[in-house]
Parts: C-alpha cells; structure tokens; sequence
C-alpha cells in the first residue's frame, strides 16, 4: 500500500503544470463555489455507490444471499476504487474484491466469476458511451481527439467483450510466451504459478459455459449493465455542476460526453489514474481543439472548472476508499457465527439457472 500512497502526490504534478501554465490560483478554485463542488462530489460518491451495489447484486446472485451483507460487499467495492484512483489504466480493483471474496472463503473460480462479471459490465458501459463521445468528436472537426478516444475505448472494450464471451466457448490457458517465462525465471515456483493460474481459468471458462447463456445471467448481466450506464452518466453530469459555478454553462449531453471522452484518453497507460490527461480531454472535447495542444489558452472558466472538477471528483473520492479499502477489504476476517451460513458457497450450490 505504501508505494500507492507516494503514487498520490504524483498525480499531483500535472495539476500543478497545468495550473502554472494557465495562471489559475487557489482563488480561482474556490471560484468554483461550495455547492457546486458538493454537489460533484455528491455525483461521483453516488457513482461509486452505485458500482458497489451492482457488484453486491452479483456476488449475492451467483454466490448467495448468506454469505455476507448489500452493506458491506457495497463498501468493499467502494473501497477496491482506490487501486483503479492510484494504477494506470485504471486496473486493480478487482483483485481486491477477489481477494475480499477468498477471505470470505468463497472459491477462487467463483470470486474470479463475480469480479469479471462486475469489470465486464463497467467496461462495456463506459465503452459504449466513449465511442458515442469520440464520434461526436469527429463530427464536430475535433478529429484528433475523436481518433484518440475512439482508438482508445473501441480496442479496450472489444478486448474485455471478447475474452468473456468466448470464455463459454473455449478454455483459455497462461499465454505460452508468459508461463515459459516465469518458469524460466522462478523454477518449480513459476511452474505452480502457472498450474495454478491455469486452473482457475479453466474453472471460470467453466463456469461460463454454465452460466453465461441462461435466463437469470442473461438478467444479471442487463442489470448490471444498465446500472454501470447510470453509474457513468452520474459521473459525466458531476463536470456540469461545477461549470456553472464558474459561470462556463455546458449542457448534460455534451458534459457527459467530455467527461466520457476524457475517460477514454485517462486509461492511456501514461500517468497515475489518468491525470493531466483527464483534464486536457475535457477542454479539447468542450473547446474542439488538439489534446496534445499544450497552448490551449482563452478558456479561463473552462480551466478552472476542470481542476475543480478533478479534485471534487479524484482527490476527494480516494480519501473516502482508501479509508473504506482499509477498513473493510483489507481487515482482518474472523469467521464468526454472525458471518452466515458458508454452505451454499460450493460449486454445487449455485443458484439453479
């Protein structure tokens, strides 16, 4: 954990940059106005809550109702955020949630399960509204922002869609190149490594070919996906709310769209949770202009709704998981009666589909 709390201040560098270079001042920050910052920062934590419900709702259908609270598989999602806040790309908060699961006691294959379908369904999400947005883009002559967004977000989701629906179709293995590798490099560990990984992804494919096409995961998946829709759109309106409190007045559509856009760019694997890229999304998208323009002046209310915006909707959100990661998905579990009954966790007590 340590190496992600120095990663904070990191994504500190571009925010800074960019307020030099545009001359904005803490004045022109707290220009945005309390309100408004709150109520970004009241969108964004309902985003989040919102994914950690979803991924209660999952867990709950194929895991069961017993095993653990809405409550608390809620805030250990909320929590797993910090590592996407603090990782290029976005990654790693399924590993916790998986992690939290086999604390639980819950198979590896079914936690795996879960937290693909939870990842799957936020991807194909964001996906689908960040190829809208890049092709918005391109229609209004930003053809250099549309092409990175569009080269950014169609590959990233097509890749996820594909492992998962092809994983009822076929067993995927360790790539030959990266198991040699690691048994190369650590010996009979690596090779454990590898038979494990290997194993567990025979168990999910498995688990894929008996569950992906039935009625209920059908259910499951629209549910999730659509809440993994609103959980975005919450999260594109947040950058409106703090325009008008500068007094730069962007519409719904086209404040989801640049925040969508700008999502697409920040999971280039370039900096810590996508800063600076972030930024200069929005301001390209809003203003059509070269993301990779770092002239970009003449927009003052702009600018200083998107820093208001970054630190309501990133600086504000990892204190909050950081202090949920820590507390829930990283406690200490003892497996007391209160916990539930553990029975229904095998694989031979799955919900019947």
């Amino acid at each position: 954990m340590n190496w992600r709390l120095v990663a904070i201040p990191v994504t500190l560098v571009p925010i800074l940059a960019i307020a030099v270079q545009f001359d904005i001042g803490i004045d022109d920050i707290f220009a945005v106005g309390l309100w408004p910052f709150l109520g970004a920062v009241g969108l964004v934590m309902a985003k989040i809550t919102l994914q950690g419900i979803k991924f209660a709702y999952i867990a709950r259908t194929y895991i069961g109702k017993s095993f653990d609270s809405i409550k608390m598989l809620t805030g250990v999602r909320m929590g797993s955020e910090f590592i996407k806040f603090t990782t290029p790309m976005f990654i790693g908060a399924e590993f916790v949630v998986i992690y939290y699961l086999h604390k639980k006691k819950v198979k590896t294959s079914q936690a795996m399960w879960v937290a693909i379908l939870d990842i799957v369904t936020e991807v194909f999400a964001a996906g689908i509204l960040s190829v809208i947005a890049g092709i918005v883009a391109l229609v209004n002559g930003a053809y250099v922002m549309g092409v990175v967004v569009l080269g950014t977000s169609i590959p990233l989701t097509g890749l996820w869609l594909a492992l998962f629906f092809l994983s009822s179709k076929r067993t995927f293995q360790t790539p030959r190149v990266i198991a040699q590798l690691l048994i190369k490099i650590f010996k009979k560990k690596g090779t454990e490594v590898v038979d494990q990984a290997n194993n567990w992804m025979s168990e999910v494919c498995d688990m894929s070919r008996n569950n992906l096409h039935t009625p209920k995961a059908k259910k499951t998946f629209v549910v999730s996906l659509s809440a993994s829709m609103v959980s975005w759109i919450l999260y594109g309106i947040s950058f409106m709310i703090i325009a008008f409190g500068t007094g730069y007045l962007v519409g719904v559509f086209d404040s989801i769209m640049a925040v969508m856009g700008a999502n697409a760019i920040g999971n280039l694997p370039i900096t810590v949770g996508g800063s600076g890229l972030a930024e200069f999304g929005v301001v390209a998208f809003l203003t059509n202009a070269d993301i990779f323009n770092l002239e970009i002046s003449g927009y003052s209310d702009i600018w200083k709704s998107v820093i208001g915006w970054r630190v309501a909707t990133y600086y504000v959100p990892i204190a909050i998981t950081w202090f949920l990661l820590v507390k829930l998905a990283l406690s200490k579990y003892k497996d007391k009666a209160n916990t539930g009954d553990t029975s229904d966790l095998s694989e031979n007590n799955m919900p019947n589909h």
